[in-house]
């Protein structure tokens, strides 16, 4: 005589072990996911541009400007200033690789604080210049800018303290935050063999700027010029050296920022 008690209680068994094995499976994809996941943004943001380090001490060992490291900032004050620029690097580039520009623009009379971005992504930590606020404090024309998608964070930045700065600083960048209405300054500036700017998007966002923003085409310059990092893939070859190119950019920033 069947048992019908002990065939239904191990059918259910059975079951109960059967979704109990699909439910650990499922588990253990799920894991071995996220272990892809990490080794592959472990590989991204472990793969960036380093600084040209033989081009920075270059730049260093040439100037009188006093450069003060803070924990994830450099600030190059030139003396007797008012004016600060607070800057961000491009996405996945040392921040040291802009110290050459800093001191071109230092010279000019600008102070510069440069800072660093967690796994080199200003995307990361788009408030980052909220952390040095009494550096800031100390100087009264503050501008915040960058290069590339640094200077698109910058923007952002800009959106959200338009009372506390003045204006704002576009290298090989663009602005998706609709500062139209601002009241901030803003010069954008590009390099003519920019092979990395989508000119498309470029173009498609310059309304998101105030009316009469300065935009400046350095002839010969392309993208990776306004730092010291080497080649960028993607990019055209420059018909400039990079130090003409940061001169050009110290030049045309300081005008516009230090103008009356």
């Amino acid at each position: 005589m069947m048992n019908v008690n002990a065939d239904i209680y191990d059918k259910t068994n059975g079951k109960k072990h059967s979704k109990k094995r699909i439910m650990k499976g499922m588990l253990l994809v799920f894991a071995a996911f996220v272990v892809v996941l990490f080794v592959i943004a472990g590989i991204y943001v472990s793969d960036y541009s380093r600084a040209d380090e033989a081009a920075v001490e270059e730049a260093v060992g040439s100037t009188a400007t006093v450069i003060t490291a803070y924990d994830d900032a450099l600030l190059f004050d030139p003396g007797n200033t008012e004016t600060l620029l607070i800057f961000y690097p491009g996405g996945k580039v040392e921040y040291t690789a802009y110290e050459p520009l800093m001191i071109k623009l230092s010279e000019q009379g600008i102070a510069c604080l440069l800072l660093k971005m967690p796994f080199n992504l200003a995307v990361f930590d788009i408030n980052a210049a909220d952390n040095y606020q009494d550096v800031i404090d100390r100087f009264r024309n503050v501008y915040i800018g960058g290069h590339s998608l640094g200077g698109s964070m910058a923007a952002v930045y800009a959106d959200s303290h338009r009372e506390a700065l003045d204006g704002l600083v576009l290298l090989a960048s663009y602005s998706t935050s609709d500062l139209s209405l601002s009241g901030l300054k803003v010069i954008s500036i590009y390099g003519s063999n920019d092979g990395v700017l989508n000119r498309e998007s470029y173009a498609e966002n310059t309304g998101n700027l105030p009316a009469g923003y300065k935009e400046i085409v350095l002839s010969g310059g392309n993208h990776a010029g306004f730092g010291c990092y080497g080649e960028q893939k993607g990019d055209k070859e420059a018909e400039i050296t990079q130090e003409d190119q940061q001169e050009q950019t110290a030049a045309q920033i300081s005008s516009f920022m230090l103008e009356k």
